[in-house]
């Protein structure tokens, strides 16, 4: 019997990047899936709507780890991978949470893509990362500027470009 594999949406840095080139994994203790949390909250959507909202969701978690790396260049990093279900575990059972906690590193070998920002969202992303966690804490104005980021649509990469993605070697 094949093993089940869950897609998962990990947020992510480019220095992330550069860590997964080099160790051949990353550690990331939340990223985002389809739950059923997610599936009773969306009823009506299809499985390409839900994949969609929890992509969108590790995007805006992206943010958060670019406020807290200031050094790191302002795009939003999404890594999907497809992971054993034993390593993935609902972590929060509100309605519509797609947030989920990952047991173990994530292998260079269970990516399936690599989701980056183009160089005309870095000023959005910007003006976003300054007002991510006032918008987390309920104010529209700041709420607007988050938005304003989702206008762009994060590029698709293999993991096969990795080496151009995560920037010169160390």
């Amino acid at each position: 019997m094949a093993e089940q594999l869950v897609r998962v949406y990990v947020p992510a840095t480019v220095p992330m990047l550069a860590d997964l080139r080099r160790a051949g994994r990353i550690v990331a203790p939340r990223a985002h899936a389809v739950t059923p949390e997610l599936r009773e909250w969306y009823a009506e959507g299809d499985e390409e709507e839900l994949e969609y909202v929890a992509f969108t969701r590790a995007a805006q978690d992206a943010l958060r780890l670019l406020r807290a790396d200031p050094t790191a260049p302002r795009r939003r990093v999404v890594v999907s991978a497809d992971l054993p279900a034993p390593e993935v575990h609902r972590l929060d059972p509100e309605l519509g949470s797609s947030t989920v906690r990952l047991t173990g590193a994530v292998a260079v070998a269970a990516v399936a893509a690599i989701h980056v920002d183009s160089a005309d969202a870095v000023d959005d992303v910007t003006a976003a990362v300054d007002v991510v966690e006032q918008a987390l804490a309920g104010d529209p104005d700041a709420q607007f500027t988050v938005d304003g980021v989702e206008d762009h649509e994060l590029e698709w990469y293999d993991v096969s470009e990795l080496d151009a993605l995560a920037g010169p070697a160390a």
